[in-house]
Formats: C-alpha cells, sequence, structure tokens
C-alpha cells in the first residue's frame, strides 16, 4: 500500500475490511490487521474457510438477483475489492447493471475508487451503515439508483458487527421500507449454532472466534438461525431458505461435487449463513 493511497488512515488499529483482506489473500492490509488475522490462521486453523465461503455465496447471489431482473445494487458494508466483486457478477447477467457500494473505512474509499474511477454505472460512498438515511440522499446514490425500480440490498457479513443496541433489524427495516416490491435483499451473517441462547458460536471454535472479534473491535454478536431469520421478517424467504452459506445454491464442482447437507461442511463453514428474500 503506497502513502498516497493510505494518508489519514489510522495504522494503529485493526480494520474489519482489511481483515478480511489479509484472510482472503489480499495486500491492503498492515500489520495490526494481520496480527488479528495470524491469530485465525494460527490459533483456529481452517477458519478462513468462513470469509471464503461468505465470497462465493454472495458471488451466486448476486448471479440469482440479476437473473432475477434486478438492475440497481446497494451493497452496505462492501469492504475492499476482491477478484470478484458485486459489480462484475452482476454485469455477467446485464451489462447495464448499476452497483452503489458503501463503506466507512478510508483504505477501503482509497482503493476502491482508484478501482471504479473510470465506470460511471459503479461508484462508492463513504457513510456509516447505521445512518441510512444519509446513504440515500448521497449524490451518488441518487444519480445511480431509482427507488420506484427494484433494488438488491446487500448485507453481506456486515450486521454481525453491530451490537443488538445498534438494531440491526430496525436497520434492514428500513431499506426494505423504501425499496419497492420485487426489490431482493441478501443477508450472510455468522451463525450461533448448537446454542439457542444468544451469543458465541455454540462450539468452542465459534466462541474463541467471537471473542476475538469483539476483542479486536469493540462490537459484534452472533446470531441464533431464528435471530438471523428475524432480520428479514415480513419478506418471501427464496430457496433454499436460510443455511450455510456452502449450501446456498451451490455451483457444481469440477472434481468433489457439491456439498449435500450441513454433515458434509467444516466447523467453519457451518459458522456463516445466507439467505436472499423477495419484498412482497
Amino acid at each position: 500500500m503506497t502513502d498516497d493511497s493510505t494518508s489519514g488512515i489510522d495504522r494503529s488499529k485493526p480494520s474489519i475490511a482489511r481483515v478480511y483482506d489479509y484472510l482472503l489473500g489480499g495486500t491492503d492490509n498492515f500489520a495490526v490487521d494481520r496480527e488479528v488475522g495470524d491469530f485465525f490462521l494460527r490459533e483456529l486453523p481452517g477458519s478462513v474457510a468462513l470469509p471464503f465461503a461468505n465470497r462465493q455465496a454472495l458471488i451466486r447471489a448476486v448471479g440469482a438477483m440479476a437473473g432475477d431482473g434486478v438492475r440497481q445494487f446497494v451493497d452496505l458494508g462492501s469492504g475492499l475489492p476482491t477478484s470478484d466483486n458485486v459489480h462484475q457478477a452482476a454485469r455477467r447477467h446485464d451489462a447495464g447493471a448499476r452497483v452503489v457500494y458503501v463503506d466507512n473505512d478510508p483504505t477501503v474509499l482509497a482503493h476502491g475508487r482508484a478501482l471504479l474511477a473510470a465506470d460511471p454505472r459503479t461508484t462508492l460512498v463513504r457513510a456509516d451503515l447505521r445512518e441510512p438515511e444519509e446513504i440515500r440522499r448521497h449524490p451518488e446514490v441518487r444519480r445511480l439508483i431509482d427507488f420506484d425500480e427494484p433494488v438488491g440490498v446487500v448485507f453481506s457479513a456486515v450486521l454481525h458487527h453491530l451490537d443488538d443496541a445498534e438494531r440491526p433489524a430496525d436497520l434492514v427495516r428500513w431499506w426494505v421500507d423504501r425499496v419497492p416490491s420485487g426489490s431482493l435483499v441478501y443477508v450472510s451473517h455468522f451463525r450461533s449454532v448448537g446454542n439457542s441462547g444468544g451469543s458465541s458460536g455454540g462450539t468452542e471454535e465459534g466462541r474463541r472466534a467471537e471473542q476475538k472479534l469483539r476483542e479486536s473491535f469493540g462490537r459484534g454478536r452472533w446470531r441464533t438461525d431464528e435471530e438471523i431469520l428475524g432480520l428479514l421478517d415480513g419478506l418471501d424467504l427464496l430457496e433454499p431458505g436460510l443455511v450455510p452459506c456452502p449450501l446456498w445454491r451451490p455451483e457444481p464442482a469440477g472434481t468433489g461435487g457439491v456439498p449435500a447437507d450441513e454433515g458434509d461442511l467444516s466447523v467453519w463453514e457451518r459458522l456463516i449463513s445466507c439467505a436472499l428474500a423477495r419484498k412482497p
């Protein structure tokens, strides 16, 4: 990362986006981010399956949304650009698809804007996920998104970084109330399994991972399946419903086939779930 691209960035604190970038094999990160990432790689081997499973499911979900006729997307808490992005996935189905990425991490802004500078149908807006009215009023959002037409609203691996007091379900509902019928909402979320009593992953691996994330970023909570489904209350859940990310409409693999059920997954692959829902 060059000095020009990182001016004003606080290198003393880990960034959620940069830690994800490191775990996905990227280079847009600093020592403080790698320290957090190395904890997962060293102390929780196999945990890198979480961000990979999440990213692959996101790309499949965007393809499904675009294939269903959605031509415009708002990706909230988008993170750093990677090898395949929402606009690229959408344009495999519709070359005119429009995408607004939203993030408040200055590293994301520096690298994302450079990547998208020559693309008039894609933009990156600096805003806080928790301030949806500010996002909707932003001139770039108003330029690209027609809220009279169906919108694909994406919450990929972001709502588990909000505490209950930040009311993530109300945040999803705010957007649902402002998009028309036929709009689609995608959510992926760290999942608390084997424990119906709220926080923690329900396994030793999950508990340690959640604890490390809270220690590193000072917020966040993994949620049960019931709580994740509650984020989509009032929407029509599309097949296959809420499932671990590797089971969400998997593409046939060249050699090993596709996972048949949750029993085929590693403990880490079971700890990130996703769902796609339509506004009636």
